[in-house]
């Protein structure tokens, strides 16, 4: 019987298959396949994408950690940046249809995040945390009694839409100010670009602001406030005092956290949040990926402490 990971980002997919979990390997992640989401199309590359990995194996288990927002109890994904999928894609029945047989765990991308960092990151042995994704899009993962929290609908620890205040930027999700709409990969890019920085990526952002580029400095450091702003928020409401950092565009450097830290300090002033501690992700790359393993192992010895998703 095979395994199968699943990460449905705003930008690409990737999957791989699922082996045993080792102290060298924690996820059991074999080689990571990929492809680019197309602007139409979608299910299709995707489908290929898994039965490229799957080689005509038996499949017994699939764990997807997707985009938000998501549906888990009905197993449906609604990626704001795929807008083929933005009004619910069924992707849970779709993959039972590819895999007959085949038990399917689906989570939001956040809350793989907070499974992998629990797994073998910054949140081993810890019991509240909030677990963030900064990529394209922002995500989040809460742990609570050392589980990680589902939900209503599978979207609790969706921080990308806490309101930052100062802003007014439109979201893709309707409303304005959300911190995904000012602090995300994405929305640096576009706000780096309407003035005049000619560069396309997030990747690209981060390197033209350690190169001294002042437009680029400026959109890490409106960034980096308005992630330590919502941060800020976040901790308060949920009274932890450890949050963990991943995604690519976490990996922006100094010119990003610096005033994120900066934003903590000034706002984070409760007494009970002052041992809060702000981390960079132990785990680079691939983090959704690494949660959707943990998810397909499912419970038993080797997997840890993974809940049972309503899908």
């Amino acid at each position: 019987m095979t395994r199968i990971a699943l990460d449905i980002g705003a930008t690409k997919f990737a999957a791989a298959r699922v082996g045993p979990a080792t102290e060298a390997a924690p996820f059991g992640l074999g080689p990571e396949h990929r492809a680019d989401v197309p602007a139409s199309g979608v299910w299709e590359v995707c489908r290929d994408l898994l039965l490229d990995v799957a080689g005509g194996a038996e499949i017994e288990t699939v764990g997807i950690g997707a985009a938000g927002p998501v549906d888990v109890t009905a197993g449906v994904t609604g990626p704001l940046n795929i807008p083929e999928w933005r009004a619910g894609f069924p992707i849970v029945a779709r993959v039972r249809e590819l895999f007959p047989g085949a038990t399917v765990r689906f989570a939001i991308d956040g809350a793989c995040l907070a499974l992998a960092e629990q797994r073998a990151g910054a949140l081993r042995g810890v019991g509240e945390a909030l677990a963030m994704t900064v990529s394209s899009g922002i995500g989040g993962g809460i742990l609570a009694g050392g589980r990680v929290l589902v939900g209503r609908t599978g979207n609790a620890g969706h921080v990308g839409h806490i309101v930052v205040p100062g802003e007014e930027v439109p979201c893709a999700c309707g409303g304005f100010g959300c911190v995904e709409a000012v602090a995300s990969g994405l929305s640096s890019v576009r706000w780096a670009r309407s003035r005049g920085w000619r560069g396309s990526s997030g990747a690209e952002l981060a390197a033209a602001a350690a190169a001294g580029n002042s437009t680029a400095q400026a959109a890490l450091e409106r960034a980096g406030t308005a992630l330590g702003r919502a941060v800020s928020s976040a901790a308060a409401t949920l009274d932890i005092d450890l949050v963990v950092i991943g995604g690519g565009f976490a990996e922006s450097g100094e010119p990003l956290w610096k005033p994120l830290r900066a934003a903590v300090t000034r706002h984070a002033r409760l007494g009970f949040l002052r041992p809060l501690r702000v981390l960079r992700s132990e785990i680079t790359a691939g983090a959704t990926l690494a949660g959707a393993a943990v998810l397909a192992a499912g419970p038993g010895a080797d997997a840890g402490d993974v809940p049972e998703w309503p899908a």
